[in-house]
């Protein structure tokens, strides 16, 4: 998984919801020998990559709450090719930090782009949790709501924690806007119908998950379900105003491609049509030459210690 995207329910979820409905790796039901891992990990590099500013902000927040216990140990659950992890040994400089994820590709890539100075566990989530040794800090983003029972996954990340120690769950937070509101293509509201579509898509895609139990998705109380207390909950902003630059327009031709082959069929002709105009990679329409084209999305996280 990643705290990516794919259900970059993110809300942009991550591996986005960074609703990448690219959640984690937003491989979904797709054999592993059937993905395309170097398009798919330079895909999650580029969503963690435009939520760096952010993840920093975050983890100097989270650096804060800890308080006055050494931090030794960082585990990123769910941390795709590594750059979310990268950025908290950053502001961890003396902790040990692992990436941990199931896939061992992107693992090997968050080895190769932090130059070793990651860790790397494979781990089959969440029925490996047990596995992962103690840390004083677990960052988990867009990765648990890949998970059938939520609930006993935080459950698990719980027991995993020193005492003192935190866990982060950066979920839900503001689906990503990237174009006004009319933006002459079609009908306008074209995004927040897109939206409905992807919302629908994700409630059916964890209906689809092992285990899977109905939750209600209020953080700060399945966290203290999970029986540690909730220290508070923040939302960072990641903004990228107008004009892009091109890995980030690129980053969009690849989101939106998503969509058209998650959602066509979901979509009324005009807005299919609006999204194959955004997809022409040489109108000036389209999203990757378009000069009005941004990328505004909110990140929350939601943590609580174990005592």
């Amino acid at each position: 998984m990643s705290a990516h995207q794919h259900h970059s329910h993110s809300h942009g979820h991550s591996h986005g919801h960074s609703h990448g409905h690219g959640h984690g790796n937003g491989h979904g039901n797709v054999p592993a020998a059937d993905l395309d891992w170097d398009a798919l990990a330079a895909h999650l590099e580029l969503e963690a990559d435009l939520r760096a500013g952010a993840v920093t902000e975050a983890g100097r927040w989270l650096l804060g709450l800890h308080g006055e216990g050494e931090v030794r140990r960082v585990l990123d659950v769910g941390s795709g090719p590594g750059v979310i992890a990268g950025l908290l040994a950053e502001v961890f400089p003396a902790a040990e930090v692992v990436a941990v994820d199931q896939s061992a590709a992107l693992l090997e890539r968050a080895r190769t782009r932090s130059g070793g100075r990651l860790g790397i566990q494979q781990a089959d989530l969440p029925a490996e949790f047990d596995k992962l040794g103690e840390a004083d800090l677990i960052w988990s983003g867009n990765a648990i709501h890949h998970l059938g029972d939520q609930q006993a996954a935080l459950a698990s990340l719980a027991r995993v924690l020193r005492p003192g120690g935190l866990l982060a769950v950066a979920e839900s937070g503001l689906p990503a806007r990237y174009l006004p509101r009319d933006f002459g293509l079609g009908r306008p509201g074209f995004q927040a119908r897109m939206d409905a579509a992807h919302e629908d898509g994700f409630s059916a895609m964890r209906a689809e998950l092992p285990g899977s139990t109905p939750e209600i998705e209020d953080w700060p109380a399945m966290l203290g379900r999970a029986g540690l207390t909730p220290v508070g909950t923040r939302t960072f902003l990641v903004d990228h105003p107008a004009p892009l630059a091109g890995p980030v327009r690129g980053y969009l031709h690849t989101q939106l491609a998503r969509r058209h082959d998650q959602l066509a069929e979901q979509l009324d002709a005009e807005d299919r049509a609006t999204l194959e105009a955004l997809l022409d990679e040489d109108a000036p329409t389209g999203i990757l030459r378009r000069p009005d084209a941004f990328y505004l999305s909110a990140m929350t996280v939601h943590t609580a210690r174990r005592d």
